[in-house]
């Protein structure tokens, strides 16, 4: 296991920059999602690591040595692909063990990691099976054990879910958890789905055009977003962002939107006057009687089971909401609902930095 800093890091495709000084530092053991829209610069910064791309400036280190210019082959780290990348000709014995042939590891030492990585991943009724006689998810599992066996300081996922079905996905989110959770592993892992972030990080690193805006656990992100973008990022359904302007008076300060409408706001460092967005996430509405809270007019019911979501808007602004209760709600229909202004977040409207 081995601790990772990254200090000023730059990549660059000639007069292109697609990552712009990023700083990070990364504990021995932990596991960290780097989470981020398409293009952010997340898988980059992985093959950065990995050492499959050069650095343009700045350093990395990995364990206490530095790493800028080691190859990837002496820096100990073990990479799970989007694509499961195993030879087609090879049973799941041979693929799992395929690394300690190559460094000519005695064939005892080989069939020992091989029998661990298979019992860790419940591969072993699969040994002798090629991968075409496999599922997406035993697939997974496979390349998963070609990493372990390497014994590496760094694991480094990319994507390696976005393959597979729904059901699968879930499986296969708790079973790495629940690996990384065995072996201690330092582990960096890249996806663009936040419900991954959010269920398996020890930390979140939020990346947006190859800047990082925000590093913290995930319910600290989810709870205070540093800004606007990590706010509308995290979180499904996403956020309400609802515009206007910061009054202050006697009482509360409060939101005044463009129709009128008046909507309380928590304590915010914004002054009467400011022009600002308000956020709200969509658990914490609450139905009111006539007469009460704010009129919602809703579009679209998505009836779940356990919930009820619908989607809207408020005071012209899209608009999402999820009930624990069955809603008897139809598209068209006016609903009255309320918030509690301590779960209301204000961002500014120019810069989007949280307020």
């Amino acid at each position: 296991m081995a601790s990772l800093a990254i200090k000023r890091l730059v990549k660059a495709y000639g007069p292109a920059r697609v990552l712009h000084g990023v700083d990070l530092d990364v504990a021995d053991g932990e596991f960290v999602v780097l989470v981020g829209p398409s293009g952010c610069g997340k898988s980059t910064l992985l093959r950065m690591i990995a050492g499959l791309d050069d650095i343009s400036s700045g350093e990395m280190w990995i364990g206490g040595r530095r790493a800028n210019t080691l190859p990837p082959q002496k820096r100990n780290i073990a990479m799970v692909f989007q694509s499961y990348a195993l030879f087609p000709h090879m049973n799941v014995r041979r693929n799992v063990g395929f690394g300690p042939r190559v460094r000519r590891e005695p064939s005892e030492a080989i069939a020992g990691k091989v029998g661990k990585a298979a019992a860790t991943l419940n591969l072993s009724d699969y040994l002798d099976r090629f991968p075409r006689q496999l599922s997406g998810g035993q697939r997974q599992r496979v390349a998963m054990g070609r990493a372990l066996v390497r014994e590496p300081d760094l694991f480094l996922f990319d994507e390696p879910l976005s393959n597979l079905d729904a059901k699968l996905r879930v499986q296969m989110r708790t079973e790495i958890k629940a690996l990384h959770q065995a072996v201690k592993t330092t582990t960096i892992y890249v996806t663009h789905d936040q419900i991954e972030a959010m269920t398996m990080a020890d930390r979140i690193v939020v990346m947006n055009a190859g800047r990082i805006e925000q590093i913290g656990a995930p319910l600290e992100l989810y709870d205070r977003p540093g800004n606007r973008f990590v706010a509308g990022f995290l979180g499904s359904p996403a956020m309400t962002f609802i515009p206007g302007v910061i009054e202050r008076g006697d009482g509360p300060p409060r939101l005044r939107a463009k129709s009128g409408l008046v909507l309380p706001v928590g304590e915010t460092a914004a002054p009467s006057g400011r022009s600002v967005e308000i956020g709200i996430r969509p658990e914490h509405y609450r139905l009111c009687a006539e007469g009460e809270g704010f009129p919602f007019k809703v579009m679209v019911v998505e009836p779940t089971g356990a919930e009820t979501l619908l989607f809207g808007a408020i005071d012209g602004a899209e608009a999402r909401c999820v009930f624990r209760e069955r809603v008897a709600a139809e598209p068209g229909d006016i609903l009255r609902l309320a918030v509690d202004p301590a779960h209301v977040h204000v961002f500014d409207r120019e810069t989007g930095a949280r307020l």
